[in-house]
């Protein structure tokens, strides 16, 4: 096996912290990884990876190599594609599922004609995706971003309302006012990665203000919140893109306007180490042109 395509597997196995996940995203035989890894190791004459029945990790010299392997890939795939558009292949994409049918996919059609050689795989999901484990080449993620090891571009951002549907003011009545709250519910949405039911927030005056809210239903979808909230089980806050359509036909009902979240940041990432190709790069600067968010 030629020193590049150990390396890109080496690189692979070393992100992943898998041998199997590495073979899997490759489309590799498992063998043919262990044994293209084992060579490199052979080949300098050192330990790169330190491998247990759970895990893998680097060892410093894997660190080290790890480091100047992804240098001369990246450099390598920039010459390569100094004369040449993007190539055919595959683009591995997570988006959450409102934003993937309301705003990329009526789009993609453009895209598709631009560059017919590449097929575009979307994964649209609202739990935490690990791009660089996974194999995923980009994400659109919406929300504060507190991964530091991720290239962030800033697309827009989603103003948030607070709903709620008919049948549930027509039992508890229309909130006025903050300290009518007390006396309402609200669905609450937990996070995949913590757990942690998240608090109802506004803005106001340059700071942001927690309001304690009580809730009898929790969800981690954004349709079952949004569903939860048509159904009457509490209000909910959101994109007003999300629920458009429901507060259009009546559905849905927007109370305390002037007390609102901030509006939610929209961002393009992809991990720092990852092997950006040419086709993620066209579909980088494509998506970020046809995202209007607001």
């Amino acid at each position: 096996m030629d020193q590049i395509k150990a390396m890109q597997i080496f690189q692979s196995v070393a992100q992943c912290k898998s041998f199997s996940q590495a073979a899997e995203q490759l489309g590799l035989p498992r063998p043919t990884v262990t044994n293209a890894v084992q060579s490199v190791e052979h080949h300098l004459g050192v330990r790169l990876l330190q491998r247990t029945t759970r895990k893998v990790s680097l060892t410093v010299e894997g660190d080290i190599y790890l480091e100047r392997c992804t240098r001369l890939l990246n450099e390598l795939d920039d010459m390569n594609g100094l004369f040449a558009g993007p190539g055919p292949g595959t683009i591995k994409v997570d988006m959450p599922e409102g934003l993937a049918r309301s705003q990329l996919i009526p789009r993609l059609p453009e895209f598709l004609r631009l560059y017919p050689a590449i097929h575009v795989r979307i994964g649209s999901r609202d739990r935490f995706v690990d791009l660089v484990g996974e194999g995923i080449d980009c994400a659109i993620r919406v929300g504060i971003l507190r991964d530091s090891s991720m290239v962030a571009r800033r697309v827009g951002e989603m103003d948030q309302v607070n709903v709620g549907s008919p049948a549930y003011f027509e039992k508890y009545g229309v909130p006025h006012a903050l300290a009518d709250l007390a006396g309402h519910l609200a669905v609450k949405f937990f996070s995949s990665q913590s757990g942690r039911d998240m608090d109802w927030e506004y803005h106001e005056d340059g700071v942001d203000h927690v309001v304690p809210m009580r809730g009898v239903v929790s969800v981690s979808s954004t349709s079952a919140y949004q569903e939860s909230c048509r159904a009457g089980l509490g209000m909910i806050q959101a994109p007003r893109m999300g629920v458009a359509d429901m507060l259009a036909s009546g559905e849905l009902v927007e109370v305390l306007p002037q007390w609102r979240p901030l509006p939610l940041p929209v961002s393009i990432v992809y991990s720092h180490n990852r092997h950006l190709s040419s086709r993620v790069r066209a579909f980088v600067e494509w998506a970020a042109s046809v995202l209007v968010v607001h």
